[in-house]
C-alpha cells in the first residue's frame, strides 16, 4: 500500500428480520471489543472472497457477498510484537447472510451477537467504521 498503512478486509454481516436490519458483530481474541470479521486478503482471492472466508472463520457464517466495498475504515493496532504499530485500512465488503456452519475455526474463541445497526454503530470503536455501518442500507448493495 502506498502509504504505508497495511490493508485488511472485513466482512458487514447483515440480515433482516421484519423490515430491521440486523449486523453480526464479534468480540476480538485479543481485546474482546466488538468488531467485524476481518483478516488479511489470501493469495488468489479477491478481496469480497477474502472478507467471505474470513466471515466463515470467525463467525461460521455463509451468505453471499458483494463483490465491492461499501467503503474503508483506517486503525492503528498498538499490541504488534516488539512495540510496533501498525497502521492499517480495511476495505468493508457486505455479506447478505444465508446460514450458519455448526462448527468453524474460530468457534468458541469469540462472543457472536447479531445487533441492529445504531447498536452496531455505537458498539465499534473506530470512528469511519462507526459512520459506515451508520450509513449502511442493505438495498444499496448489489450482490452480483
Amino acid at each position: 500500500m502506498p502509504d504505508g498503512r497495511i490493508r485488511q478486509v472485513a466482512a458487514l454481516v447483515y440480515r433482516v428480520k421484519k423490515q430491521q436490519t440486523e449486523i453480526l458483530l464479534i468480540t476480538s481474541r485479543g481485546t474482546g471489543r466488538w468488531v467485524l470479521p476481518k483478516g488479511w486478503p489470501q493469495v488468489g482471492k479477491t478481496f469480497a472472497h477474502s472478507a467471505k472466508a474470513e466471515a466463515y472463520e470467525e463467525a461460521g457464517a455463509r451468505g453471499d457477498i458483494a463483490p465491492f466495498s461499501v467503503g474503508v475504515y483506517r486503525y492503528e493496532k498498538h499490541d504488534m510484537s516488539e512495540g510496533e504499530c501498525g497502521d492499517f485500512v480495511v476495505d468493508v465488503f457486505p455479506m447478505h447472510f444465508s446460514h450458519q456452519e455448526k462448527n468453524w475455526p474460530e468457534r468458541g474463541e469469540r462472543r457472536l451477537e447479531w445487533v441492529s445497526v445504531e447498536e452496531c454503530a455505537r458498539r465499534v470503536e473506530e470512528p469511519e467504521l462507526k459512520a459506515l455501518i451508520a450509513s449502511f442500507d442493505p438495498a444499496l448493495v448489489t450482490l452480483r
